[in-house]
């Protein structure tokens, strides 16, 4: 019979299925199903909430509502009979550093300058060594294929983040810059948007996002035509 207690609850829109909570759950009750972390049943979940801290993105709260009650000898034997299974998290997901220079070699004049994953703003760590000094680019979705030489330009030598004001969701990405810029030692800023109306939304996430995080980073900042040709707006 269920009772009225406390339980994890995972937020969805925040989860990355990056597999921490997984780790941090000593009663197995959480897994990752089509890249997002659920609990797989509530009498596993003891409601204690050790796996809070472990983590990135704050997906994971309490709350109180009506579920089984936590069953102790159930989630050992649960605990028990998966152990030997490996960690299904989401690997799109997994922070990790690309050295372009000990890449494997492709064929080709142009191999990707590109240093780390994930890039897509949603996805990307908001603690990272990567960003210890680094110069850090943020950059429209378009703008990777409007611009050929956006890997030599751009991407070289920097960290990206890559976003669209028009399609994801604004607020939800000046917190998440905030964050960003406010916890991580960042050296300078580049930002690169299209030239389209709808696109000078990234340019107040990052401005809103900066102002936010109380930090004075240098920022310049690159429209980018949708024929390819780049124009410099703004050197701070």
């Amino acid at each position: 019979m269920s009772i009225k207690r406390k339980i994890i609850k995972i937020d969805e829109g925040k989860c990355t299925g990056c597999g921490e909570c997984v780790l941090s759950c000593a009663e197995g009750a959480i897994v990752i199903e089509n890249c997002k972390a659920k609990v797989i049943k509530d009498m596993f979940c003891d409601g204690l909430g050790a796996c809070l801290g472990h983590c990135p993105e704050g997906a994971l709260s309490i709350e109180e509502r009506e579920a089984d009650p936590f069953d102790e000898g159930a989630a050992k034997e649960h605990v028990g009979s998966s152990k030997n299974q490996p960690l299904q998290a989401c690997s799109s997901s997994r922070p990790m550093m690309i050295m372009p220079d000990a890449a494997p070699a492709v064929t080709g004049d142009n191999p990707s300058q590109l240093r780390n994953w994930p890039i897509q703003l949603h996805l990307a760590p908001e603690v990272t060594p990567a960003y210890k000094n680094a110069s850090l680019l943020i950059a429209a979705d378009c703008t990777g294929f409007s611009l050929g030489n956006v890997q030599r330009d751009f991407i070289a030598g920097r960290v990206a983040i890559i976003g669209c004001p028009k399609l994801d969701d604004v607020q939800a990405y000046i917190e998440k810059l905030t964050r960003i810029f406010k916890n991580n030692d960042i050296k300078d800023i580049t930002l690169i948007r299209m030239e389209v109306p709808c696109c000078g939304g990234l340019q107040r996430m990052v401005h809103e996002a900066l102002r936010s995080s109380g930090k004075r980073l240098p920022l310049q900042e690159f429209i980018v035509e949708r024929y390819g040709g780049k124009v410099a707006k703004v050197t701070a």
